[in-house]
């Protein structure tokens, strides 16, 4: 008969381990024999087997127990609640066989010594043999004891750990799943405590949470022990890092920081009470971000390097030692949401009935969704809404985001496809019915709707709930496109949810969305903050800029940041980033943004673009724009970040802005650098051989130059009928800038909007011999599927 086995050391362990000691304390042993070399720290500790779990069941005889309780659950005699607390009990008040907890005792006593201190504070944390393997995730189900001190103490935690492989989630859960309950076991991991309780802790995975895009870490920070992270009662720091540019020790690739407001952390308590407690953090810890750059660079190095020796994502959890300052990697299991999804798949939306039509406006996206209407007039109302209703309002601006991220779909009664309800909700992935005139007149509050933007360019918000169908796309599958695809965006955030789509890269990657909705700040009322008069925008400004000594920092951290978001979602294919395109009417809402900006009658065709950036009104803030940017390309990494100038009225007007951003470290052709401009003004087609002495590229941008060829303004709701970028002038524009650009050696895109709203307009740019197509991202399929029918 082979010798039962009670206790194994980590450094003893190995993934070959599981069915012994659980996937949770196998993946300790092979992080340790395994990773050590690659620098990653894991504390040491020991671990009970299987054995060890089924000799107590045997001995206090509770196989009987646990068969009748949970056949008495499948029968439904006895309630959920019921079975898991008197199989609990029964464990709590069991007796561990004398030879198993002599050698808990002495194991203990051997991890107290090698750390030369008798009263050692152990983790000890519960493994179910079947536990974090990617097809059936046990992952929080049992229970963690933290601070346990002692010989005593750890046999009762021991306990409590077998006790929590019978908590009503995971008795639940295995019901759901077929799991036999007498089939599994449990393993108690005893790890030596880091110290964190002074210091730092949390979770990071190796890829992104929200849609699995491969080539970031995302790392998540609390103060104190990171219990709070795990269970998810606690808003803590976020950091995502751009996995290719770690290999490059001259690279500082963090994509992200952001605050949390890490309201609580838990720490060690006092002997004699509960082995630790929750307290509320100071002002000072909540607003200042947990770790710097080096601890965030040191984790997304060892996240890597996990990821690499697993060979699958994965779900990690680190801690930072108050006395010595060191990290250690203190649980790594793989990740089991997105790497289990298909790569390739994406949806389509059919409405399978029909109902009363509420409201109509122009369709944002494809897709159908349903929900509670939710009228509101203002982003303060936003505690009246609730996750997944609709909201409809008379339009949005940057400040209703935090109410967008949360609805099911957006309606206003003004705005049309470049508006900020349509552009933000395209990234979001949200349907949204924009210009509907009416929508918070005949749509009341409370009411069930739903809205539908799959049946054209209408949408329409029906009474009531309707059925619709829901089509899974592979992308695999599509035809290729063609011409070169590629995508425009705004929003960093977004910017990972369409990393599958078949494109070769960002179009029109849009600055000015990034200064509104991250830094909120006019750039000169930061460059320039001595002269700023308004009082509340000085205050407001001040508590923003809370911790940069220099107001102008705040302004280049964000914005390259979120630059480095976007080309990062593509790299290493181009992504063009055009420098800010507000006009004076949109800058003046910037914070502190009025006193500098000149009123004028018609914004669209004044001081905007080109003309602002070697202004000495603006040059300034442009200043700042160029050192973002720069920023982004040479410390974060992201050299396949293209610049691209919009409204470039002239050659002169080229050349003094060229010769600005040189001043500020942007020369073209100096590391790789490239530069665009938009061709939007009539100038630009018939100089075009001019301008592509100076450019490396043309984006057509169809919007504006509809508007200057056919002498339309583009946000008219009179004139909206004569306002059609298919216009036979405009398309004689397009063909004449093509064909001169390649006469000239110089690319040409689109970036507007007609691509995407008009199939046999994208057609007519193929035809044409345009190099690429720029669309939104929820465009890319239709036009795919569109193709393979011709």
């Amino acid at each position: 008969m082979t010798e039962q086995i009670y206790v194994r050391w980590f450094e003893d362990l190995s993934n070959d381990d599981v069915s012994s000691v659980g996937g949770k304390n196998a993946s300790l042993g092979e992080m340790i024999g395994n990773l050590r070399e690659g620098g990653v720290r894991v504390p040491g500790g020991f671990a009970t087997t299987a054995d060890a779990y089924r000799a107590y069941v045997e001995h206090n005889q509770l196989g009987d127990t646990i068969r009748e309780l949970t056949e008495a659950l499948a029968r439904e005699e006895k309630s959920l609640k019921q079975v898991g607390k008197e199989i609990r009990e029964a464990f709590r008040k069991g007796e561990f066989p004398d030879d198993i907890e002599e050698a808990i005792r002495d194991a203990y006593e051997e991890l107290a010594a090698r750390n030369e201190k008798k009263d050692l504070p152990v983790a000890v944390r519960s493994s179910a043999t079947a536990e974090d393997l990617p097809e059936a995730s046990f992952a929080g189900q049992q229970e963690t004891f933290l601070n346990i001190r002692g010989g005593d103490d750890l046999i009762d935690a021991c306990r409590k750990c077998y006790a929590s492989l019978f908590t009503d989630r995971a008795l639940n859960y295995r019901e759901h799943r077929g799991f036999e309950h007498l089939k599994l076991a449990l393993s108690v991991g005893v790890q030596k405590m880091v110290g964190s309780d002074k210091a730092c802790a949390g979770v990071m995975f190796s890829l992104d949470t929200d849609t699995g895009f491969p080539d970031v870490v995302v790392i998540n920070a609390t103060w104190g022990l990171g219990e709070t992270v795990v269970q998810g009662t606690v808003d803590p720091d976020e950091y995502r890092v751009f996995k290719p540019g770690l290999a490059n020790k001259n690279l500082v690739p963090i994509l992200a920081k952001k605050c949390g407001s890490k309201k609580e952390k838990m720490i060690y308590a006092s002997r004699g009470a509960a082995p630790t407690r929750t307290v509320n953090t100071k002002k000072a810890e909540r607003e200042i971000l947990v770790l710097g750059d080096d601890d965030i660079l040191t984790l997304a190095r060892w996240a890597v390097t996990i990821e690499k020796h697993y060979g699958k994502p994965m779900d990690m959890e680190w801690a930072k030692d108050s006395e010595s300052g060191e990290l250690y990697c203190v649980q790594a299991r793989p990740e089991t949401v997105h790497s289990q999804k298909q790569s390739g798949a994406f949806k389509s939306y059919r409405l399978e009935e029909t109902g009363e039509v509420l409201a109509r406006g122009v369709a944002i996206g494809e897709s159908i969704a349903t929900g509670r209407v939710r009228v509101l007039d203002s982003p303060k109302e936003m505690d009246r809404f609730e996750d997944g209703d609709v909201l409809v309002t008379e339009r949005t601006d940057p400040d209703w985001g935090p109410v967008m991220k949360r609805a099911a779909a957006i309606v206003t009664d003004h705005g049309g496809r470049t508006s900020h309800a349509a552009i933000v909700s395209r990234e979001l992935g949200v349907p949204a019915i924009v210009g509907t005139g009416a929508g918070t007149k005949n749509l009341k509050d409370g009411q069930e709707v739903t809205v539908s933007c799959a049946e054209g360019s209408e949408g329409r918000i029906y009474q009531g709930i309707l059925a619709y169908e829901e089509r899974d796309i592979d992308i695999e599958d599509l035809p290729e496109a063609p011409v070169e695809l590629m995508i425009n965006l705004a929003s960093p955030e977004a910017a990972f949810r369409w990393w599958r789509l078949p494109v070769h890269g960002v179009g029109l990657a849009r600055m000015e969305f990034i200064i509104n909705n991250a830094i909120k700040i006019h750039p000169l009322a930061l460059a320039r903050f001595d002269q700023v008069e308004d009082k509340k925008a000085r205050k407001r400004i001040d508590e923003l800029t809370a911790g940069y000594q220099d107001k102008t920092e705040y302004f280049i951290e964000h914005l390259s940041r979120g630059i480095a978001m976007i080309a990062a979602s593509q790299y290493p294919d181009p992504v063009i980033v055009r420098m800010s395109d507000f006009k004076t009417n949109e800058y003046a809402k910037l914070i502190g943004g009025e006193q500098f900006e000149p009123r004028e009658e018609n914004p669209m065709l004044g001081f905007r673009g080109a003309s602002r950036y070697y202004s000495d009104r603006y040059k300034d803030g442009f200043a700042l724009e160029c050192r973002a940017v720069k920023k982004a390309r040479e410390e974060i990494g992201l050299d396949n970040i293209v610049v691209m100038l919009p409204f470039v009225r002239n050659p002169r007007e080229a050349d003094r802005v060229i010769e600005a951003m040189a001043e500020h470290g942007l020369r073209r052709g100096e590391d790789g650098l490239q530069l665009y401009m938009m061709c939007e003004v009539p100038s630009n087609v018939f100089l075009a051989e001019q301008f592509a002495e100076r450019f490396d590229g043309f984006s057509i941008g169809s919007n504006d130059l509809t508007q200057l060829v056919l002498g339309v303004d583009r946000d008219s709701e009179e004139l909206s009928e004569l306002f059609d970028e298919r216009d036979e002038a405009v398309k004689i524009a397009i063909v004449q800038v093509i064909e001169k650009a390649h006469q000239s050696g110089c690319k040409v895109g689109i970036c507007g909007q007609a691509p995407s709203d008009y199939p046999d307009f994208a057609q007519f740019l193929v035809d044409s011999g345009i190099d690429s197509i720029s669309l939104n991202p929820d465009s890319v399929l239709d036009i795919l599927e569109i193709w393979r029918e011709d």
